[in-house]
């Protein structure tokens, strides 16, 4: 894959490349130290509110171990593809690592929510 010439020199994007790495380091090790304080070996998986009594659906640590992988996909994803679009404009690239931040964000705020229900 060809990275442009001046991807890594522009400063918008080692900024939101270094938030985005801040992000998933900061989300695996917060599942990581969760995991490692609890004593059961269910999980709450997934919340669903509109089903009352029966709502929360239990797993294993496994299952929560996806949030990392999925942190570190969203990385590489995100990174991959501002690379690729950054030599057609630099503000769809800008953009990309935007979204990958929000969504970095989100899945350490949800990760942490099933961690502290269970």
């Amino acid at each position: 894959m060809h990275i442009p010439k001046n991807y890594f020199s522009d400063r918008t994007i080692l900024l939101f490349l270094t938030i985005n790495s801040f992000l998933t380091i900061l989300g695996s090790s917060l599942i990581l130290w969760r995991l490692s304080a609890g004593q059961s070996s269910n999980f709450i998986v997934t919340y669903r509110a509109n089903l009352g009594i029966s709502a929360y659906y239990g797993g294993q640590a496994l299952d929560i171990l996806a949030f990392i992988a999925f942190l570190v996909i969203v990385l590489l994803a995100n990174t991959l593809m501002s690379m690729k679009v950054y030599s057609h404009h630099r503000s769809y690239a800008i953009i990309v690592l935007g979204l990958g931040s929000l969504l970095g964000l989100l899945a350490t705020i949800v990760s942490n929510a099933l961690l502290v229900l269970r």
